[in-house]
């Protein structure tokens, strides 16, 4: 009687056990009604993948990581006692051909006594100068690797619009290796460079860069250099806010050509003129052309414009809640291209150098000159 009872319960167990484990069982759903697992694990967790703006930041990195170098240089100074101070300045480069050539900024090396650079793996080279170019914060030195260096593409500068996407790498403060994105927040930014010289026609990006930064790449989506980070705007905090400048790489690619083909070095100076982009409305209020140009406020005496001919205005016209000097010359296309944005011929002067020409088109008194200008040095003509 005691094993029939037995059978009997071992059955009823059994059955119970089958019904509940079904999903369509009522039973089931009455004893676990969210039909949720009381624990969880490795079989029941799952990845969120990575997205494609995300896999583009890793690819980026992964390939251009290698080429980014730690620039330090030494400086030895006579203190007020007379005593040697060594002032140590630090900063980023990148590779730009397998033989060692190292493009960084100016200011890394500027007055050192001795460059040393710090490969991804930790090896250290010391490195010569081979050329510089003050005027737009750019130097080119070069080390002797015991292997062959990956280094990165140079992109096109010119090409870069407002938006698109970009990413720093650097060392900022001695961090090394380490990526920043962000965007190009607008373009032809002048600001304030060493000895009170300016910068003209940089590249504004809200990718986070601070001390250490400098020399390092600005890179666009597909891994090409399109800048060389250079300055951060701080207000005072010694920290980024956002507001970052690059120069143009077009530049750099200027000084390249220059040092490889034995030409003059010294960039071209501006134009010595004060200006004002007009398009559209503007333009046809002041009856000028409606696809605009460079306005020429006043030209400068002893410059380049001024020994060109081009001509400032002469009387002040109110458009808006805008007060804009008239009856100077509309620069309408410069070598040939037409004037479509405010950095135009900034560009243009960018690529020149001292004793070049510049072929300009200008809308005077109805109808449209060539004027050619002849470039000066940066130093002579700056202001």
């Amino acid at each position: 009687m005691r094993l029939r009872t037995l059978l009997i319960a071992a059955v009823l167990a059994g059955a119970f056990l089958y019904v509940t484990s079904r999903s369509d069982s009522p039973l089931r759903r009455a004893f676990a009604p969210n039909d949720s697992p009381l624990w969880s694990g490795p079989n029941t967790a799952h990845s969120a993948g990575l997205g494609s703006d995300e896999q583009n930041n890793i690819d980026v990195y992964r390939n251009a990581r290698e080429s980014v170098v730690y620039v330090t240089s030494t400086v030895v100074q006579r203190n007020f006692f007379f005593g040697d101070q060594v002032a140590r300045e630090l900063g980023s480069g990148f590779v730009v051909n397998a033989a060692g050539e190292i493009l960084t900024n100016n200011h890394v090396i500027s007055g050192s006594q001795r460059v040393e650079v710090m490969l991804p793996d930790q090896t250290r080279y010391p490195a010569n100068i081979l050329a510089r170019d003050p005027p737009n914060d750019l130097a080119l030195i070069k080390i002797q690797p015991k292997r062959s260096l990956k280094y990165l593409s140079l992109g096109d500068s010119d090409r870069i619009q407002v938006g698109q996407k970009v990413l720093a790498i650097g060392q900022p403060l001695g961090l090394e290796g380490t990526l920043t994105t962000g965007i190009v927040s607008s373009l032809g930014r002048t600001i304030g460079g060493e000895n009170g010289h300016e910068l003209e026609g940089m590249i504004q990006t809200d990718a986070a860069i601070n001390q250490g930064n400098s020399g390092g790449p600005l890179l666009d989506s597909f891994g090409n250099v399109i800048g060389i980070n250079t300055a951060i705007y701080s207000q005072g905090t010694g920290g980024s806010i956002g507001i970052g400048f690059a120069m143009p790489i077009n530049r750099a690619k200027t000084m390249l050509d220059a040092y490889r083909t034995g030409k003059n070095l010294e960039p071209a100076g501006p134009l010595g003129i004060s200006m004002l982009y007009i398009a559209g409305d503007w333009a046809e209020a002041l009856r000028l052309p409606s696809s605009g140009g460079i306005l020429i406020d006043s030209v400068r005496q002893g410059t380049p414009a001024a020994q060109a001919g081009l001509r400032g205005g002469d009387r002040d016209v109110v458009v808006g809640n805008y007060r804009i000097r008239m009856g100077g010359d509309l620069i309408t296309a410069v070598e040939g291209k037409p004037v479509n944005s405010e950095d135009a011929l900034a560009r243009a002067i960018s690529r020149k150098h001292a004793g070049d020409t510049l072929d300009l088109t200008v809308y005077r008194n109805g109808r449209n000159v060539d004027v050619k200008v002849t470039l000066g040095g940066a130093v002579e003509t700056r202001f």
